[in-house]
């Protein structure tokens, strides 16, 4: 497989100090900046798929009516967290 390269880039003198400070030992910062790449991708394409399925589940629930709005929700949640907390206020007293 033929490789290729990256665009470089210019940081200031105290970024590239504290990266080759946190290099393990044995580890170029080439070897470092390709990682870093490679995790930024791979993170991004996560979020992307997470976006992905967390849209088509609201377009299977909103086509199937299953589905509770996040406002009957959130006010479902808020009279619990109103309970808990007179329950609490209650038991001290």
């Amino acid at each position: 497989m033929k490789t290729s390269t990256l665009p470089s880039i210019r940081v200031e003198p105290a970024l590239r100090s504290t990266v080759e400070s946190v290099l393990v030992e044995g580890e170029s910062l080439s070897q470092f900046v390709e990682n870093a790449i490679r995790t930024s991708v791979q993170q991004r394409q996560q979020q992307t798929a997470f976006i992905e399925r967390g849209l088509a589940s609201l377009a299977a629930a909103q086509h199937s009516q299953d589905y509770v709005s996040a406002d009957h929700m959130l006010s479902d949640l808020r009279t619990r967290l109103s309970k808990a907390r007179a329950k609490i206020k209650q038991a001290r007293a």
